[in-house]
């Protein structure tokens, strides 16, 4: 759907309101940040959640059925769901609120050098200490917890995901091809060549959503450097003409060269990305465990269901993290305002917390906690079980998507230099240059 600028205005001010209301109808906590158990007494009201997540996803429609069954027992409370699932939108709204100090008891966040701000100034709980003192702090997959963490290994954000991304492909292509399915980083290039050759598409990518082509950017550097590559860039600490950004850009650069993703890339979006690989049409497409729906049950086209697989991201000679370790996101993290933080919000997350993973795992979600068991759906492939399987299985270090963690002007030009790089109108030496700018621009060095 799309909106005028004077709706968006209008919208942007309606919630402004709401919020502002919202966050002023119950007691406030006084925002000390590590005051996780707060006295007095429980005052059932109505609190709010500002989220970036579809209306209809797991998340809210789980969080939505334990709200409803707080509510039956205390009440006047309800959770009220502010929803904007587009995530620039989202960004613009949720930064305009915490600059005037209007964020609402709850809100959704990326572990950003913006929400790192927010923490440094007291204004998210310390969710290291909460989940310690609800008793869950040992309950939460490792991965999930670390995913949500700021690089000085402080923790304010909840996680309520966990999802695996792997490279999907069609095994009956490769062989038609007569390719293996890449060792390394560096077999990328020669099976897509192989692939060309054969009249087969190398790889389906949703180019117009911009963030998958950028989860290949980081692929290179996380495994020449580890984690702490994006975390100095993002800081100024390090350059796009560093080793493992120019690797990154070279890599990408051959990719392009080597015809590794359909004609016209760059304006396909989403679903028919995935249609290109649903079909037969392209042998490999890298997406996550969110859409096991789509890829291991019967509602895969019998014409290919019994020749797709997985691997998961390959790695290179040398590598600096472990086969394991790869994209292993727990999603948007949600966090607590500490100045509307009171023995109500508490409780409600206290409740909340304890109930919401066997509701989620239900829908055969994977659940950020340990204990709950995914429930398979009974017309899953081999492949979903295989998959809910290895989540237990998964290093702690992870490469983290790009898109959260770079400031939002210097991610928008990577973005769309990225593009440029890979469709050949640009080389890396001239994408190392224009990205240094920006982040010098940016970051400030």
């Amino acid at each position: 759907m799309r909106f005028t600028q004077r709706t968006a205005m209008l919208a942007g001010a309606t919630l402004a309101a709401t919020l502002v209301l919202t966050a002023c109808s119950g007691a406030t906590g006084g925002g000390d940040p590590t005051d996780v158990d707060p006295e007095g007494t429980i005052e059932p009201r109505e609190i709010s959640w500002l989220l970036s997540r579809p209306a209809d996803g797991g998340v809210i429609t789980t969080m939505q059925q334990i709200a409803d069954e707080y509510a039956a027992d205390h009440p006047g409370f309800a959770l009220n769901l502010i929803t904007t699932p587009d995530r620039p939108s989202y960004i613009q709204k949720y930064e305009t609120l915490a600059a005037a100090n209007k964020l609402p008891e709850l809100f959704d966040t990326d572990a950003t050098p913006f929400a790192q701000k927010l923490a440094d100034q007291g204004k998210m709980v310390d969710v290291d200490l909460l989940l310690d003192d609800l008793g869950l702090a040992d309950e939460y997959r490792e991965a999930a917890l670390n995913y949500q963490r700021f690089d000085d290994g402080a923790l304010y954000m909840v996680p309520f995901e966990f999802q695996l991304e792997f490279f999907w492909y069609n095994s009956a292509l490769l062989e038609e091809a007569g390719v293996d399915v890449p060792a390394t980083l560096d077999d990328f290039a020669p099976m897509c060549e192989a692939l060309r050759d054969a009249g087969i598409t190398p790889i389906a990518l949703d180019g117009q959503d911009q963030w998958p082509l950028e989860r290949y950017m980081a692929y290179y550097p996380f495994r020449l450097a580890g984690p702490g590559y994006v975390q100095d860039l993002k800081n100024g600490d390090a350059s796009f003409a560093d080793e493992p950004g120019r690797a990154a850009a070279e890599w990408l650069y051959g990719l392009g060269e080597a015809g590794c993703f359909q004609e016209g890339f760059s304006s396909t979006g989403y679903a028919d990305a995935q249609a290109l690989f649903t079909s037969g049409k392209a042998a490999v497409y890298n997406i996550g465990t969110w859409e096991l729906g789509n890829l291991a049950t019967e509602a895969l086209d019998p014409a290919v269901r019994d020749d797709v697989d997985y691997f998961t991201l390959p790695t290179i000679d040398g590598a600096a993290t472990a086969d394991n370790e790869y994209v292993t996101p727990s999603g948007i993290g949600m966090a607590v305002n500490a100045q509307t933080y009171d023995p109500l919000v508490r409780d409600f997350l206290a409740f909340a917390l304890d109930r919401y993973p066997d509701l989620y795992t239900s829908s055969g979600a994977l659940s950020p906690t340990n204990g709950a068991e995914t429930v398979v759906p009974g017309d899953a492939t081999e492949l979903y079980g295989r998959a809910v399987e290895q989540a237990g299985d998964v290093g702690p270090a992870i490469a983290m998507p790009w898109d959260t963690q770079l400031d939002p002007a210097t991610n928008t030009r990577l973005q769309q230099e990225l593009t440029l790089l890979v469709q050949g109108d640009i080389t890396p030496d001239e994408f190392i240059e224009t990205m240094d700018d920006t982040l010098a621009e940016n970051v400030g060095g």
